[in-house]
């Protein structure tokens, strides 16, 4: 089945994980398709996270299967392009920003071809596009926040996937570069490429996304954000703490309330 026949760009069925035999996640139904810009969106602890690492076998799942376009993970490497949270990453690992943003050419290239003109130049625009060309010969250490997670965007270029999937790429940025990764995924959305996003801010859901996953530990539903994503669903997900802004757009800009104290 091609990319261009398959209804599903990701197909994730009876999936459960477990740690120590406390389950993550349970039993989960997922189908994302081509094409489309999804927040997964749940409380902490959800196991949002967990789910993107599970699709990339990053984590041992107890059942289930995952499939994009069709195939296994490791059959599909060089379609799907992953950016992890900046957390998780060793930032003072001595090594350049341009050294970052070309490793996103070497599942092309393979591990023993050396970068050539061709790549240097996809790695050049790839900065540029997301303003730190000018940073390019810098060690990754010295980068802000905002500049490390525009490293990320920049090695996702030039990869050139087909399915990206992205561990709260907004976390702790600045609103220019918020900005910019958004304008950057719904470009993604219009070549037809399929964007996954775990995303923890309720009030930009609406007009970042047109597609919604909601989590907590199981799926609570999933699908267009026009539909899913409603008061009804967004308390089943958050066990009832939601508060709605008091305004003509009151459906589309839900926010979690804090923990009553006692």
């Amino acid at each position: 089945m091609s990319m261009n026949q398959s209804s599903s760009a990701i197909e994730v069925t009876d999936l459960t994980v477990a740690y120590q035999e406390k389950p993550v996640l349970w039993d989960i139904d997922m189908n994302v398709p081509p094409g489309v810009l999804m927040a997964i969106v749940g409380p902490n602890g959800a196991g949002k996270t967990t789910l993107i690492k599970a699709i990339l076998g990053l984590v041992r799942s107890a059942s289930g299967q995952m499939l994009i376009y069709g195939k296994p993970y490791r059959q599909q490497r060089r379609i799907v392009s992953y950016v992890p949270q900046r957390g998780s990453v060793d930032w003072d690992f001595p090594t350049t920003v341009k050294d970052v943003v070309m490793m996103g050419r070497y599942g092309a290239l393979g591990w023993l071809r050396r970068p050539g003109q061709q790549e240097k130049k996809l790695a050049s625009e790839a900065m540029e596009k997301v303003g730190i060309l000018n940073l390019a010969d810098r060690q990754i250490s010295q980068l802000s926040g905002g500049q490390q997670q525009r490293v990320f965007l920049a090695r996702a270029l030039t990869q050139d996937a087909q399915v990206y999937l992205m561990d709260e790429p907004f976390q702790g940025v600045d609103a220019t570069t918020e900005r910019a990764i958004v304008l950057l995924l719904q470009q993604f959305r219009e070549e037809g490429k399929t964007v996954v996003v775990v995303h923890h801010d309720l009030q930009t859901v609406s007009d970042y996304f047109d597609w919604v996953t909601l989590l907590n530990v199981r799926r609570i539903a999933s699908g267009p954000v026009n539909t899913i994503f409603n008061e009804s669903n967004l308390r089943q997900t958050y066990g009832g703490r939601i508060g709605f802004l008091k305004t003509e757009q009151e459906m589309s800009n839900p926010q979690v309330l804090p923990e009553p104290t006692l």
